[in-house]
């Protein structure tokens, strides 16, 4: 595909069939992201293409109470949403709950892990929360997603089973020095997949010289 093209309509597919996928298929998709700049070109992050059936099993129920525990409250939001806006929000809803309870049956995870020890957060001492070291990694997990893009498969970026990742560990056999900072179930989408894209304009989001001084082309 054209870059821009794939970038332009790289959605968030959480309907994604059981089909398997070609393993020449998957290694296109795993290269691209080691083509992706890190700091010193340390590269400090690693992928576990989780496939085993009870282990994406165990994977599903560690995250399913946490995105039902979410869905009230964006249910709450929508309320005060326009009516087009409310209607895309309810399906992106309810693509989320098939997820939460299908997960076990997409062809693959790509849990992406971490070693901190290979960062240079240049933030860590500021009294923000931290995000420099993000940089050196998920350059990487864009990198999957566009090639996903590029291969006709659906996928998603997901961070809600950070929040158990004492048991994501133990389930995958990490070392205690290195943890999780992203998931993303891949697979063939279920109906259409990926299509145009909403976001903020330019004119929205870059400014010239200073805050909130208009972008001048």
């Amino acid at each position: 595909m054209d870059l821009y093209d794939a970038m332009s309509t790289l959605r968030a597919v959480r309907r994604l069939r059981p089909d398997p996928i070609p393993e020449e298929v998957l290694e296109r998709v795993f290269r691209a992201a080691t083509w992706a700049p890190s700091g010193g070109n340390h590269q400090p992050w690693r992928i576990i293409a989780v496939r085993n059936a009870a282990s994406k099993q165990a994977l599903e129920d560690l995250y399913r109470p946490y995105w039902e525990a979410y869905v009230p409250g964006y249910e709450k939001h929508m309320a005060s949403m326009s009516e087009d806006n409310r209607a895309k929000s309810a399906k992106a809803l309810a693509a989320g709950n098939y997820l939460a309870t299908h997960m076990h049956e997409v062809p693959v995870i790509a849990v992406f892990c971490f070693n901190p020890d290979h960062l240079t957060i240049t933030d860590q001492d500021l009294d923000r929360p931290s995000v420099v070291g993000g940089g050196s990694i998920y350059p990487a997990v864009q990198n999957l997603l566009l090639a996903c893009r590029n291969e006709g498969l659906g996928c998603v970026l997901t961070t809600l089973l950070c929040r158990e990742e004492a048991k994501v560990k133990a389930l995958l056999e990490l070392p205690d020095d290195w943890h999780t900072c992203a998931h993303v179930p891949i697979g063939y989408p279920v109906g259409g997949g990926h299509g145009p894209i909403s976001r903020q304009s330019v004119a929205k989001m870059v400014f010239t010289d200073r805050w909130r001084q208009n972008w001048s082309a």
